[in-house]
């Protein structure tokens, strides 16, 4: 879902808890992006790289819920 850029920084400003969860999504996003900058990933990083993408889905389906109320 493309978001208005206003409309984005009005929540961010007026909804402490969307604040909350597009800080959340950004240090979730720059994990994955992390992850995904090394060549290869064991195990370990694979399952974390899945549960991280799983958070950052759940945290933008919120964020979704909150701007759809604007």
């Amino acid at each position: 879902m493309e978001v208005n850029q206003e409309l984005l920084e009005r929540a961010k400003n007026e909804n402490p808890e969307f604040k909350k969860l597009f800080d959340k999504h950004t240090e979730l996003k720059s994990k994955v992006d992390g992850l995904n900058k090394l060549k290869f990933l064991n195990p370990e990083q694979e399952i974390e790289k899945k549960k991280i993408q799983k958070l950052k889905l759940k945290n933008k389906d919120l964020m979704d819920k909150i701007i759809n109320s604007y």
